[in-house]
């Protein structure tokens, strides 16, 4: 199992575009046999600072999701809304339910 969470900090102007793409891939990827689970958290001390939340059962399937239209269409229509570069840093779940 791989975990990843991605930060992405948003231009203010750009925030409900975000939202509304976000969970276009969110609803998407959801529907991928590998993706064990996709969160899209906002933040309630920054509503311009978003966090997602993706575990796929193995590193191939991660690998898949980078492939799909729906990321693809995400990571092009973000491109413009965030403030600075997302970071994604991937994790080893060691307890997870």
């Amino acid at each position: 199992m791989i975990a990843t969470t991605v930060i992405v900090h948003v231009k203010p102007e750009f925030v409900e575009d975000f939202k509304k793409i976000t969970l276009y891939n969110h609803e998407n990827s959801r529907k991928e046999p590998g993706n064990i689970r996709f969160d899209v958290l906002q933040s309630n001390d920054d509503p311009t600072y978003f966090t997602l939340y993706e575990v796929f059962a193995t590193p191939e399937d991660a690998k898949a999701h980078k492939e799909t239209e729906h990321y693809k269409k995400w990571r092009e229509t973000c491109e413009e809304y965030m403030a600075c570069p997302r970071k994604g840093i991937g994790h080893t779940p060691l307890a997870f339910d």
